[in-house]
């Protein structure tokens, strides 16, 4: 009632009123008043999108102020210290890691600019999930980083703020906030039923709401308070949530609340009522599998292991296997529906039932610096957190969701203060590992490792979407979020049921995505659920794993880790079990994830390394240890099957899982903990067992025989040699690698830089990526960090960007210095480390480089050996490896086989062999008993070896050996020699069966006496199943016989025999070698070094070895013929001699081929080469021959070019605005950076030769002016070829076939483009060659004596001669064609300057400006003179004179009237008509106007052609004194009027002088005099003038400033005249260029001395009276009536120089034009582009790709490109630092010209380092503008579309 009459007064009035009410005592009717129309004004059953209530809202709160006077208001009171700026995904932040405490610290770029981050490891990165700036919060960051706003914490001198500004925020926000939640609880439908689009409908209709509370948070820390109390005060919530009694609505909304609560527990409501502890499968909820209890036996019993898992056993079809847990959990809330006591618990809770609106998430965290706000919120948040992630499985957007939580929870969890808080209070801990542990439950499988049927164990099935997907990344990172606080992490520690419970959450991952090898057929379909796996097992496992890892540090936290291995154990043994696991590995199976091995072995590292624990406390007994090996080794010996072929079935995939398990990012949590597992392993079982485990795991036992045949169960015999060169490799490994065993943190540093850097030279950022950091944030060696770049400049040198000829661009590389090639270069680390095997052959072969380079050794070096860091003593048991009898039978029978030439054996395997034989020499076993064997007779080894020693066994001789052999082979063919039968005999009794047969039998014995300790009949209880029957492939082999082999070698012996065989001499070594030889030379070589080595070794080792080797030596015999007898002997040597003779003939071919090579490029790259002459230098050989050959690069013929059959030359076409670029100055513009600097076009010299032209069209004839100026300063078209010619029709033949040619070319045949047959240059026209015609030549090239009036007659009367029409002919049809190819392309704008366009007088002008445009080109190429003389780099590519003859003979079908003939002006005193004409049509332009390297052009052209060269000297003369009078001209109208009455008197003394018309005084003072007369253009700028020239000009100024003017006009002649008649171009000094071009030309006789005092005019040769002729010129300007004295100056003020074209300056640092320029908006659509670009030459700004400013579908970069450039344009990409090309319509991408401290690009600014202006990169970019090459030099182009 009341309120509808407040309704219809005035909003203010009503809010003022009613704030007046609230202030008083007695508020009771206030309140009243202001609740009744907040029911009517905030009624929710009125549609959202009504802006009525907003709009009330605002004023209410105002309080009857505007309402953004009130904003300003409040925020006067703001007292927040923190920045708290939030942002969304895409917003460019900065993350400095000196200033971070937390690794997830971020600042925005205001907040960064404003602090001083010199020097600090920072870096700009583009958000991903979005994030809040942390400045000001110093738990997050350390102060000194804080910018200068928020290191003054501004609260303290902020007035308190008055009680009633925010006193009707406070009565009228409640009401606003319910609103809208009743609004979402109205909208909500559940998803089952609704569809996205539902949701997003009343998101979008309450946007204006949210964004008002959005508004209300910016307005600072006052108006946060108010709402904080609002959002928090359970008071209000109960009052208004479920609305009163007697409103219906409210009721029904409330309901709907309830329903929606229902199930956003971990269980559904209907499930409370059986017992939360009962052992039952629950349900499916919504088909996710099943939804489970979770949870353990309580907090009393932290010991009791958790009860096995038990299999559902009816499996229904199509269903999941379902696996029940048994439970009951600490904490009934996680698994119970939420309960609401606040706003800001129901408002979080529809955030999240609406998958988290961006809007919402963003208001909620503008609230986090309210402090209470932030305690109040997390707890909220982690009490919503089970149903957060049910959210998440349903949603179908998982990944924006994911975004959104993570943005949330990383702003809460990174803040150690408040997690701890959490983790204490709510039970964070036990909630993210109960909600971890229930996600991944509802995608558990059976898993078939090992027992397929009876499998118990269950893991995780990797194709789900689950894990596909990621979707559970935001979980698992807020939980290692968490676990990087100290706090956190200790209290996880201590709560032994926890890290049971997460032991059982890593288990599901342990054994995940099987292998099985595929054995008939190849895979149908390859799954590529390797990646989920692998993700999974690092993001889930392992991280969370280094997180704890970084906690276990030091001394006092054993404990810890002691309880984490005992788990690890646990939950290992009951793996164990569930797959039912006894002791041999399932054939052809393998899985690379075992992440329980992993816990356990990194805990343990840790353990020995970090805490001082004792090893052997840790380590299970013997039977454990035999378990726990199995499966890492069988993952190392499927490595090795999967790199010999053996899985080739499996498809590719399989591949990628060999490469990513050793591939950097995982290693140190995967392959390393696996090796060094297996290192504690081998250390502490038998030695015999652990190196017969490995050769049968690596299925080469059968190979290991002495017989030289032997059938393999198990492997074809191709795979037999890659098998046992892995099994020898990973021995090798296993003994030599220390990274867990005693290195230092630094020293393991630098082996990894040093194995990256030996594969290749790297990048900084390829090296930091490459290098495996320990995962965790906070531990210590980060890369980036001090100690990594100490221990780069340790170890590598770095190599600065360099450009290769070709344009391609090199980053900044390090390569290893030359001391770590000899010292360190470690051939084990790089096998270990390389993902590619081509990556080891590399590092080999840059190793052999530097041992050449050094003359170290010039053969092919082998692995060097390196020594190794001490072990650990937890670890020593290790070397007993390299001291078993088992491993020296291997390595003696290895020996034999490789000297007795078996097959499958190769260097690699006897390279691993001397490693294993070195290592065992430098590792002795300490203490040496000669037997420290157990008790039981070994009676298989006697006869190998009397005892375990390496050293002593070396020596020992073996005599026979009884081996079986396949009744096949030569062993048993051959009759045993009588004298050894007889001894065979007598050591009949000792030989046993080969001894490596036994191995395997060996193994088992061993195996059960550990099972079987308790009986005695241990020895006897030899299993029957012997791995070699198990593969027994069906059909029979050959029979197998025992048969004894006469040996009588040792290892010794054989070494010695092997060294003579790879030295092929019969006694390599004397018998007194040892003492000749040098140690140091021993280090780096081939196999016969490493003989060499290992045989020094063990000489000083002992006494007894070296005189065996003496005795050895001595004896020289020479070594037993292996195999067969002579002839193959014979053969063979013939064989090596026929080798090494086809190995020089191919040299010899190669060696020509490349001199011949050498000498094609040499003439053909010109871009290349720019000083070499080009083959046919095409200007000179053109007039001495009497015909000119060509060759023909497409049918190879030479011949001359003929009417019939012309010949051409390739060229490209291009058009050209480079020109018209240029500017007055010699400095380039400056990039604009701000809003106050701009660029300015007008000073161009395009700009300034259209205002003239205009100019002149306003006053004068059309024709006339058409002949005045050039055009093509911009978008000429410029000519270039690559000096290549052929036939024509040739060419026509060889477009059609590529035309034809469907393969996909980087350019358009349609549009005429190719590339040269020859040398493969961009081409797209052939310019025809006119037929050499050698009469002439002679007589038209000589000088005569003719005098200059005779000169000037014969000019005129060829310029009367009518143009010939050419005969039709074959020739002029292609030069009409080339023509239109010219007119083609460029822009049709570009041509049409007249006033009729399309006329002749139009057509004219264009044809000699293409000749102007190419003249002008090719002294900008020259450097901007002629000083340097001879030919440049782009005079080769000029083809002028060809050019000059297709557009002569186009032009002289326009004949010039000779009425209008400037000639005639030119030489004589005409008779002025009398003014009768000037009514019918405009006068012509002005002589003095006129711009003479034009007239030039159009006199040689239109002239009857072949010039000679008297006439067109004669040209150049009398141009040359209009030139100069125009000079005087434009330089008389800078002299301040006193200045010029005194040259004007002083020179008209001289004027009757003899030589008056030489001397510049007089025709100064007669050209003053003329244009002084009646309209002067000196009245002008009087003033200015005077006020300008403070300097006074003297004589010597003025003769400089007349030759500059003269310059530019002399040196077109110059180059024209070159190109015409072959003239050389000679050097000269820059001060006597004016005199050396005058002598070329023929202006002055010769050269006076010194040349520099050349006086300008000196050079004149007037035809006719001078000062008659300049009073002529002086007055056609004079009698202009109608132009206007300013617009005459403007004409008559020509200056014609112009500096080189440079591209815009830019600034040294890119964050200038980054910050500047990635927000700034569009001119034409006025929005921020998506992606900015700019142009280089011109500074604007455009949209690439962006559809806003398309016109005529066509993208605004490329019209750009086609305004700014004619079709060519250089853009820098604001967001990527790269530089596109566009050329036409193909487009490249040029590269960076902004590279970071280490000289590398950083493309899409990924890496985010700050990056500088690379001068050199820009100086090659501008270079290959200005010379127009970016076509030759840039390879990969595309076609754009129009779409950039």
């Amino acid at each position: 009632m009341m309120a509808a009459s407040l309704l219809r007064r005035d909003k203010k009035a009503t809010a003022a009123h009613l704030k007046a009410d609230l202030n008083r005592t007695d508020n009771s009717s206030g309140v009243r008043q202001l609740q009744e129309l907040l029911d009517v004004v905030l009624n929710p059953e009125k549609p959202a999108a009504d802006a009525e209530a907003l709009d009330w809202c605002k004023c209410l709160i105002a309080g009857g102020e505007g309402f953004d006077e009130f904003c300003k208001t409040v925020r006067s009171y703001d007292n927040a210290t923190l920045c708290g700026l939030v942002w969304t995904a895409n917003f460019v932040a900065y993350r400095c890691r000196t200033c971070g405490i937390s690794p997830c610290m971020s600042l925005c770029a205001e907040c960064f600019n404003n602090g001083d981050h010199t020097g600090h490891d920072f870096n700009m990165f583009r958000s991903q999930a979005g994030g809040a700036c942390d400045c000001g919060d110093s738990n997050v960051m350390r102060e000194s980083g804080f910018c200068r706003r928020h290191r003054l914490r501004t609260g303290e001198n902020i007035p308190s703020i008055p009680r009633d500004l925010l006193l009707m925020s406070e009565m009228v926000l409640p009401r606003f906030i319910l609103c809208i939640i009743q609004y979402l609880r109205d909208g909500y439908v559940e998803p089952d039923t609704s569809t996205e689009r539902d949701l997003q409908k009343v998101l979008q209709q309450l946007e204006p709401q949210i964004s008002f509370l959005e508004e209300l948070t910016k307005m600072g820390g006052a108006m946060r308070t108010v709402l904080t109390k609002i959002l928090t005060n359970q008071q209000a919530f109960k009052e208004l949530s479920m609305g009163q009694e007697e409103n219906l609505y409210a009721k029904k909304n409330y309901d709907k609340y309830l329903s929606a609560l229902k199930n956003s527990g971990l269980v559904s409501v209907e499930e409370k009522g059986q017992s939360a502890a009962a052992d039952v499968a629950v349900g499916a909820e919504g088909g996710a599998g099943a939804m489970v209890l979770l949870g353990n036996s309580g907090p009393g019993s932290p010991d009791e292991p958790s009860k096995e898992e038990d299999q559902d056993g009816g499996q229904s079809v199509g269903q999941r296997k379902r696996v029940k847990l048994s439970s009951s959990t600490k904490d009934p809330c996680i698994i119970e529906s939420l309960k609401h006591k606040c706003f800001l618990e129901e408002l979080l809770f529809w955030t999240i039932k609406y998958e988290f609106p961006q809007k919402m998430v963003t208001f909620l965290l503008n609230m986090l610096p309210d402090q209470d706000y932030k305690i109040t919120f997390t707890k909220t948040f982690v009490q919503h957190y089970a149903f957060i992630m049910k959210t998440l499985m349903k949603s179908h957007e998982s990944d924006t969701m994911s975004n959104r939580i993570v943005h949330i929870s990383v702003q809460l969890f990174s803040n150690e203060e408040l997690a701890r808080h959490v983790t204490e209070e709510c039970q964070l801990l036990d909630i993210m590992v109960t909600v971890l542990l229930y996600m991944m439950e509802s995608c558990l499988i059976k898993s078939e490792l090992q027992d397929e049927e009876n499998n118990r164990h269950v893991v995780v099935n990797c194709s789900e979407a689950l894990l596909k997907n990621n979707t559970y990344w935001p979980l698992v990172s807020d939980f290692i979020n968490i676990l990087s606080h100290q706090s956190v992490a200790k209290k996880f520690l201590e709560d032994h049921s926890l890290l049971m419970l997460w032991m059982s959450f890593v288990s599901f991952f342990q054994g995940m995505n099987l292998n099985k090898r595929e054995l008939n057929e190849h895979v149908e379909f390859e799954s590529q659920t390797y990646y989920a796996a692998f993700a999974a097992e690092l993001e889930a496992c392992a991280q969370p794993m280094w997180g704890l890892l970084t906690h276990c540090k030091v001394k006092e936290t054993q404990e810890y880790t002691k309880t984490v291995v005992r788990y690890c154990l646990e939950t290992l043994q009951i793996w164990f079990d569930a797959i039912g696991f006894i002791d041999e590995p399932a054939p052809n199976q393998v899985t690379f994830h075992l992440p329980l091995h992993r816990y356990y072995a990194m805990f343990l590292s840790k353990a020995v390394k970090c805490q001082g624990l004792d090893l052997d406390s840790l380590l299970p007994d013997q039977e454990m240890l035999m378990k726990i090996m199995v499966h890492p080794l069988q993952i190392q010996a499927c490595l090795s099957e999967i790199h010999s072929n053996m899985w080739v079935r499996n498809g590719l995939q399989i591949k990628g899982q060999a490469m990513t398990y050793v591939q950097s990012h995982f290693c140190n949590s995967m392959i390393d903990p696996d090796i060094y597992l297996l290192q504690v392993c081998a250390s502490r079982l038998d030695p015999d067992y652990f190196i017969s485990s490995v050769f049968e795991r690596f299925k080469v036992v059968d190979l290991l025989t002495m017989a030289s045949q032997h059938q393999n169960a198990v492997l074809d015999s191709e795979q037999e040699r890659p098998m046992l060169e892995g099994a020898l490799t990973f021995l090798v490994i296993l003994t030599s690698l220390r990274i867990h065993l005693g290195m230092t943190d630094d020293e393991i540093l630098r082996a990894e830089m040093v194995s990256q850097l030996c594969m290749n030279d790297r990048t900084h950022s390829a090296l930091l990526d490459l290098i495996p950091e320990n995962p965790n944030p906070k531990s210590g060696i980060v890369p980036g960090s001090c100690s990594f770049e100490d221990m780069l400049s340790a170890v590598a040198d770095f190599k600065a960007p360099v450009f290769e000829p070709g344009g391609s661009m090199q980053q900044g590389m390090y390569t290893p210095k030359a001391e770590v090639w000899e010292k360190e270069f470690d051939p084990i680390m790089v096998v270990l480390r390389t993902v590619y095997r081509r990556d080891v052959q590399s590092a080999m072969d840059r190793y052999a480089a530097f041992l050449k380079q050094f003359g170290i050794h010039t053969g092919n070096p082998w692995p060097p050996y390196k020594e190794r860091t001490p072990l650990h003593p937890c670890y020593k048991g290790l070397i007993r490896l390299l001291h078993c009898k088992t491993l020296h039978i291997v390595i003696f029978t290895l020996l034999y086989k490789i000297w007795m030439d078996h097959q499958n054996m190769s260097e690699h395997v006897l390279c691993m062999v001397l490693y294993l034989i070195e290592l065992g020499l430098d590792n002795q076993i300490q203490d040496n008993k000669e037997d420290e064997e157990p008790c039981i007779e070994e009676h298989c080894h006697d006869s190998w070896f009397p005892g375990t020693n390496l050293l002593s066994n070396l020596h020992h001789v073996i005599n026979f050996v009884r081996v079986r052999v396949p009744e096949t082979a030569p062993e048993v063919k051959r009759e045993a020699p009588p004298s050894t039968s007889t001894e065979a005999s007598s050591y009949g009794q000792n030989l046993r069966e080969a001894q490596v047969f036994s191995l395997v039998a060996e193994r088992r014995r061993k195996f059960q006496e550990i099972i079987n300790r308790s009986t005695t009949e241990a020895t006897q209880a030899v299993r029957p199943k012997s791995s070699s029957t198990r593969w027994v492939p069906p059909g029979t082999p050959p029979q197998l016989v025992t048969e004894i082999l006469e040996i009588r070698e040792s290892m010794l012996s054989l070494l010695i025999k092997l060294h003579q065989k790879m030295s092929s001499k019969q006694n390599s070594l004397s018998a007194s070698w040892l003492e000749d030889i040098k140690s140091n030379r021993l280090a780096h070589g081939d196999g016969i070094t490493a003989i060499e080595r290992i045989l020094t070794k063990a000489a000083t080792r002992s006494c007894q070895i070296k005189r065996s080797i003496q005795d050895i030596c001595g004896k020289v015999c020479p070594p037993v013929p292996p195999k067969k007898n002579s002839p193959t002997d014979k053969k063979a040597m013939d064989k090596e001699e026929r080798r090494q003779r086809a190995r020089e003939r191919q040299q010899k071919l190669l060696a020509e081929f490349a001199s011949r090579q050498k000498s094609f490029m040499e003439t053909a790259m010109d871009v290349e080469s720019p000083d070499i002459e080009a083959a046919m230098d095409l200007g000179a050989s053109e007039v001495m021959e009497s015909e000119i050959l060509y060759d023909c690069v497409i049918c190879g013929q030479s011949g001359p070019s003929t009417e019939d059959r012309p010949t051409g030359l390739v060229v490209l076409l291009q058009a050209s605005s480079v020109l018209g670029h240029r500017c007055k100055s010699t400095e380039p513009k400056n990039l604009p950076t701000s809003d106050e600097e701009h660029v300015y076009p007008a000073d161009t010299c395009g700009a300034a030769n259209d205002v003239r032209l205009t100019l002149m069209q306003r006053f004068f004839k059309d024709s006339s002016c058409l002949q005045s100026v050039s055009i093509g300063w911009d978008g000429g078209v410029y000519v270039q070829t690559c000096g290549h010619t052929l036939h024509i029709d040739c060419h026509k033949s060889y477009m059609e076939s590529l035309r034809n040619d469907q393969v996909l070319q980087g350019f358009s045949v349609d549009k005429g483009e190719f590339t040269c047959p020859l040398c493969r240059q961009f081409a797209n026209s052939v310019l025809p060659c006119r037929p050499g015609r050698g009469t002439e030549a002679g007589t038209w090239h000589t000088p005569t004596n003719k005098k200059t009036s005779v000169l000037v007659k014969e000019v005129e009367e060829l310029q009367e001669k009518p143009g010939l029409f050419p005969t039709e002919s074959n020739l002029s049809k292609e030069m009409e064609l080339v023509i239109k190819d010219i007119k083609n392309t460029t822009q049709k704008k570009y041509m049409d300057y007249g006033r009729n366009p399309g006329s002749p007088d139009n057509d004219f002008l264009f044809m000699y400006s293409v000749a102007r445009t190419n003249l002008e080109l090719e002294l900008v190429h020259r450097g901007g003179n002629l000083c340097s003389g001879g030919a440049s780099a782009a005079a080769k590519r000029s083809c002028l004179n060809q050019l000059f003859h297709v557009l002569a003979m186009h032009m002289r079908l326009y004949s010039i009237d000779s009425a209008y003939n400037p000639w005639t002006k030119l030489t004589q005193i005409v008779q002025i008509k009398e003014a009768d004409s000037f009514d019918e049509e405009r006068p012509e332009v002005p002589m003095l106007f006129r711009d003479v390297p034009s007239l030039l052009i159009i006199f040689v052209l239109t002239m009857p052609q072949p010039l000679r060269k008297e006439h067109f000297t004669c040209v150049v003369k009398m141009l040359y004194n209009l030139q100069f009078t125009q000079a005087l001209a434009a330089l008389s109208t800078k002299f301040s009027s006193e200045e010029r009455q005194a040259w004007s008197t002083s020179g008209a003394l001289k004027k009757n002088a003899a030589n008056s018309d030489k001397s510049f005084e007089a025709l100064l003072s007669h050209v003053i005099s003329e244009l002084s007369k009646d309209k002067s253009v000196y009245k002008v700028n009087s003033e200015e003038a005077t006020m300008l020239s403070s300097s006074v000009w003297s004589p010597q100024s003025i003769e400089f400033s007349l030759q500059q003017f003269c310059l530019p006009f002399l040196r077109l002649s110059c180059l024209l005249q070159h190109h015409l008649y072959g003239d050389n171009l000679t050097g000269c000094l820059e001060e006597e260029e004016f005199a050396s071009l005058a002598v070329c030309l023929g202006l002055l006789p010769s050269a006076p001395q010194p040349a520099n005092t050349v006086q300008s005019a000196s050079c004149l040769e007037w035809p006719v009276n001078t000062f008659d002729l300049v009073t002529q010129w002086g007055a056609e300007v004079k009698g202009l009536s109608q132009i206007h004295a300013e617009e005459s100056l403007t004409l008559l003020v020509h200056d014609p120089q112009w500096a080189a074209p440079r591209l815009l300056q830019l600034p040294d640092n890119y964050n200038i034009i980054f910050q500047y320029y990635h927000r700034k908006a569009c001119s034409a659509c006025k929005k921020v582009p998506k992606d900015p670009a700019l142009c280089l030459v011109c500074g604007a700004f455009v949209c690439l790709k962006g559809v806003c400013c398309k016109q005529q579908g066509i993208c605004e970069c490329v019209l750009h490109s086609q305004h700014c450039g004619a079709a060519t344009g250089i853009f820098l990409l604001i967001n990527a630092s790269v530089i596109i090309i566009i050329r036409g319509h193909r487009f490249c991408l040029w590269g960076s010209v902004y590279l970071d401290a280490h000289g590398e690009e950083d493309r899409d600014l990924r890496r985010g380092k700050p990056l500088y202006l690379c001068e050199e990169r820009y100086r090659v970019l501008e270079q290959q503008w200005v010379s127009h090459t970016f076509d030759h030099i840039n390879k990969r182009w595309g076609p754009h579309y129009n779409g950039l």
